[in-house]
């Protein structure tokens, strides 16, 4: 390592806020070119006192609005699934708040809990989630203290296909078609069948429709959704590092055609995890007893499986990898002569 990268280095580790005791939160809306405004959660660190505060069906322990801890932070976009909502993945959030992370979620108009009108609209979410960046960089309010060489990126199910894809992935979504031709019995199929969508939507989407970010250094991929439609060339541009978790028993997205798919196709091959036993739903936190109730086709995990004892594990083992590549790519970047 070079003498710079070696100052870089011991600089990162003092400007780090490891030692901050507590979470910040805020709930923001970012402006969306002429379309309405993007919901937005950020947790950040702080040292300020931290209480218990709802959060949709959840309850975390943030200090809303409190000021920030630290300066040169590490970034962390977040996508979630299909239905879902920027809380989706909350937990992770929080631990990556904890860790020195900035950690922003976006709200995926047209595909949340309550508008799925543009659901299969896919090509929306890499530019919502390139707007979100862009908000972070450059009009949040404490944007300078990020450190806009090291930005990663987390994404869940569609989630998943997001990141992929701002990670310079090419999907061909007219492989759906042959696919549920093939395959009508999968819970794709069976779902877009009972909705009517034309399984041809896919054809004569011009490959510029993707949007890709090259701030983005890292990206954590978790059961991702249509891992089929990119193939060897659609992921060739995919060249940060990944890591890619799949749950054993993920029987809405079963195996190969869609984690394995994405990485047998990888140019470089992924950090991959196999969860035993897990389904496809318990990569989201542990359920409140009122989600259980209203939701419990998300909430039910298989008999034997510990969904809160697998999230500790899981969030460690993402923010251990946000820190190791996102911190080695600015390594890379301060050793570039």
């Amino acid at each position: 390592m070079k003498l710079a990268a070696m100052i870089a280095t011991v600089l990162t580790l003092f400007a780090a806020p490891a030692f901050a005791a507590n979470v910040g939160f805020e709930e923001v809306r970012i402006t969306n070119g002429d379309e309405p405004p993007l919901t937005v959660g950020i947790w950040y660190p702080t040292d300020a006192p931290a209480t218990q505060h709802p959060l949709g069906y959840f309850t975390q322990t943030v200090a809303p609005g409190a000021p920030i801890a630290g300066r040169d932070l590490p970034l962390v976009v977040m996508s979630h699934g299909g239905g879902g909502w920027y809380d989706g993945h909350y937990d992770t959030a929080l631990a990556l708040a904890h860790a020195g992370f900035v950690a922003a979620a976006v709200s995926h108009a047209g595909d949340t809990f309550d508008d799925q009108s543009k659901v299969l609209q896919l090509w929306r979410r890499p530019a919502q989630l390139r707007r979100l960046v862009d908000y972070m960089l450059g009009e949040w309010p404490s944007h300078e203290r990020l450190d806009a060489g090291r930005v990663g990126a987390f994404g869940f199910s569609n989630g998943g296909f997001t990141v992929l894809v701002a990670a310079g992935g090419v999907p061909d979504l007219a492989a759906i078609a042959p696919y549920c031709e093939a395959h009508p019995d999968h819970n794709l199929c069976q779902v877009l069948t009972h909705a009517g969508v034309d399984l041809h939507l896919g054809q004569g989407i011009p490959a510029d429709a993707w949007v890709h970010d090259a701030r983005i250094k890292a990206v954590v991929v978790a059961a991702p959704a249509f891992g089929f439609s990119f193939g060897r060339a659609g992921l060739s541009g995919v060249r940060v590092p990944v890591q890619l978790w799949r749950a054993a028993q993920d029987h809405r997205q079963p195996d190969p055609y869609y984690d394995e798919a994405v990485r047998a196709d990888l140019p470089r091959a992924p950090e991959y995890h196999v969860v035993e036993n897990a389904g496809h739903f318990d990569f989201l936190p542990p359920c409140s007893a009122r989600m259980s109730q209203t939701m419990p086709e998300v909430c039910a995990s298989l008999p034997g499986f510990d969904r809160a004892a697998f999230h500790e594990r899981f969030n460690a083992d993402v923010v251990r990898f946000f820190q190791a590549r996102l911190d080695s790519s600015r390594s890379a970047e301060t050793d570039t002569p």
